[in-house]
């Protein structure tokens, strides 16, 4: 099979339609750093990052994982378990993910590039946490919010303090919906030793942690309007946020998570989605209030 063939499995490998959940905060980020749009130079050369990192990560992630996905019947038909992509191949595409990062990194700045390969460690590391924390979401969380902080040492070039807030609101907020996702697989990982909060700590504990690390995103991305002065606009996309959030979470109950896949994936990609247009509006809106 040519490699153009291929590309759809590629694609499903990664699941190239979740970048849809740490891009926009990116954005979001380099447009504060900006103060406004950034050049068209560097949106491509995020674009071009982000997207890089984000594939390359969950090649890595399904490399790690090919084993306990081929016991899990929820996975067992992903590319690798079920032999369309090798192991090999899915190293391959990890390997020139990462290269793209590097050289794009490369055209943005000298810090980006720089800074690029710790970036690369925590990508390839996350997904062996859960096989022995439960912590295993802040972690993953932690490997998203890289994504506004790379956004803003792009346009920046520096490392500033003041962008950590969006930094932690992100990590918080995948930490949270990682741990309502993790709900789909609490007895296979119960099974066989998988660490998660569902599998340590079981279903209304993970809904609880999952309300509070929520809880955490929402204040965080509020505080963003004192520390940088953003306007009403943003604010109001922040409100909106907040009730995709509250409805995401009365989509999940203990009693039933039948819904579970709709509040993953929809409201998320709304969210974040949501965040970064509002903020777009609060620059581009002469007349902010």
């Amino acid at each position: 099979m040519t490699l153009i063939k291929k590309i759809p499995d590629y694609l499903r490998l990664i699941k190239f339609s979740h970048s849809v959940f740490a891009l926009p905060f990116a954005f979001t980020s380099a447009l504060i750093a900006a103060g406004g749009v950034p050049s068209p130079y560097q949106i491509f050369w995020i674009a071009v990052a982000m997207v890089s990192g984000r594939s390359g990560a969950m090649g890595m992630n399904r490399i790690v994982d090919r084993d306990i996905d081929a016991l899990n019947p929820r996975t067992k038909g992903r590319e690798i378990p079920k032999g369309v992509i090798s192991t090999w191949e899915a190293f391959v595409f990890t390997g020139v993910s990462f290269t793209f990062l590097i050289f794009a990194a490369y055209k943005l700045n000298p810090l980006c590039l720089k800074i690029s390969p710790l970036f690369i460690l925590v990508l390839l590391t996350y997904s062996y946490t859960k096989r022995f924390t439960w912590l295993c979401h802040i972690f993953l969380g932690f490997a998203l919010s890289l994504a506004p902080l790379g956004a803003w040492i792009a346009v920046k070039g520096t490392v500033d303090p003041e962008i950590l807030p969006l930094c932690f609101a992100v990590m918080f907020w995948v930490a949270g919906f990682d741990a309502l996702y993790g709900l789909q697989d609490l007895d296979f990982d119960r099974k066989h030793g998988i660490y998660s909060i569902p599998s340590i700590f079981g279903v209304r504990t993970s809904l609880w942690a999952a309300r509070i690390f929520h809880i955490m995103t929402i204040a965080l991305l509020f505080s963003l309007t004192l520390i940088f002065r953003l306007g009403g606009l943003y604010l109001s996309g922040i409100i909106i946020a907040s009730g995709l959030l509250l409805y995401e979470h009365a989509l999940v109950k203990p009693a039933d998570l039948s819904r579970l896949n709709i509040a993953f994936f929809n409201m998320n990609g709304y969210i974040s989605i949501t965040v970064f247009v509002f903020t777009l509006f609060n620059y581009l809106v002469p007349l902010n209030f």
